[in-house]
């Protein structure tokens, strides 16, 4: 099959070095998917965070017009009465 030892040496280094190479290639992968996971993380807490703040708000809001229609009532019962 081979002509020489020579070139089947060179076949055989050839080889090592692409798999050498594949090895970096799926380490980089494995780093950019590990990196675009902590940013999908980091997204989702801070959309529940400001999920929070805004459900802590409208509450407020909603307490304080409560609070404005109760005062409201009471003085129209007063001139009523």
């Amino acid at each position: 099959m081979w002509k020489c030892e020579k070139a089947k040496e060179k076949e055989k280094e050839r080889k090592g070095k692409e798999r050498r190479g594949k090895g970096k290639r799926r380490e980089e992968k494995r780093r950019e998917e590990k990196r675009r996971e902590e940013k999908r993380r980091k997204k989702r807490k801070e959309k529940k965070r400001k999920e929070k703040k805004r459900k802590k708000r409208k509450e407020k809001r909603k307490e304080k017009r409560k609070e404005k229609k109760g005062k409201e009532r009471k003085r129209k019962e007063k001139k009523t009465n």
